[in-house]
C-alpha cells in the first residue's frame, strides 16, 4: 500500500528536493506525483515479489535476445516529463532513447518516460491510484503499459491515443510493435 503525503501546506516538493530526500533516505522507496505529493511505497509480500521477479525475467530474457533496449527493476526512478518521479515494477527503454541521455542523466533518475511499463497490483494496492499512475505514464510519452490486476483476474492495456483495453486472465500479452516478438503468459 502506498501512503501519499500532501505537503502543500508546508511546501511544494520540487524534483531537486525529492532527489535529495531519496539520497538522505535510501532505505525508503519513494515516488513523487506531478502535484508534488510524496508517495511512500510499502514493500510487497512474497507472492507479489515473486510475480514481479518473473515479469522482469520475461522482459529481460526477451531483451537479451533482441538487444533493442534496457530493462529496469522497480528500484529505478524515472523523472517523467510531466513532472512526476515514478518507479514502475518493470520498465523498458529503447536503446536509442537511452543512448540519447548523458552519463549524468543515466546515473541519476533518468529524465525520460519508459517506452513500456508493467505495474503489478499487490493485495494492498488500491486500483484507482495505479490507474492514475498509468495515465501519468501515458501523458509523459509511454507507448505501451500493462496494469496487471490479479485480484480481479484482469489486465488493463494502455496505449498512446487509445482507450484502455481490459482482458481477462489467463491471457497471453503481446509486446506489439513496441517490443516485437514478446509474448508473456499471465495466469495469476
Amino acid at each position: 500500500m502506498a501512503t501519499v503525503l500532501n505537503l502543500n501546506s508546508i511546501t511544494r516538493l520540487t524534483r531537486k528536493q525529492f532527489v535529495e530526500l531519496c539520497q538522505a533516505n535510501p532505505e525508503l522507496q519513494l515516488e513523487r506525483n506531478p502535484q508534488g505529493e510524496l508517495i511512500i511505497m510499502s514493500p510487497v509480500g512474497g507472492e507479489s515479489g515473486q510475480k514481479e521477479s518473473d515479469l522482469n525475467f520475461d522482459i529481460s530474457l526477451w531483451n537479451r535476445q533482441t538487444r533493442l533496449g534496457i530493462v529496469f527493476s522497480s528500484s529505478t526512478i524515472f523523472s517523467l516529463p510531466e513532472g512526476g518521479d515514478r518507479s514502475p515494477d518493470v520498465a523498458w527503454v529503447s536503446l536509442e532513447k537511452w543512448e540519447n541521455l548523458t552519463q549524468k542523466e543515466r546515473d541519476g533518475f533518468p529524465p525520460i518516460c519508459p517506452d513500456f511499463v508493467i505495474e503489478l497490483r499487490s493485495k494492498s494496492d488500491r486500483l484507482a491510484p495505479l490507474q492514475a499512475k498509468m495515465r501519468e505514464y501515458l501523458a509523459s510519452g509511454l507507448l505501451l503499459g500493462w496494469l496487471i490486476n490479479p485480484q480481479q483476474k484482469q489486465v488493463e492495456i494502455y496505449r498512446q491515443n487509445q482507450e484502455v483495453e481490459i482482458v481477462n486472465m489467463p491471457t497471453i500479452l503481446s509486446g506489439e510493435n513496441i517490443l516485437p516478438g514478446l509474448n508473456v503468459m499471465i495466469d495469476y
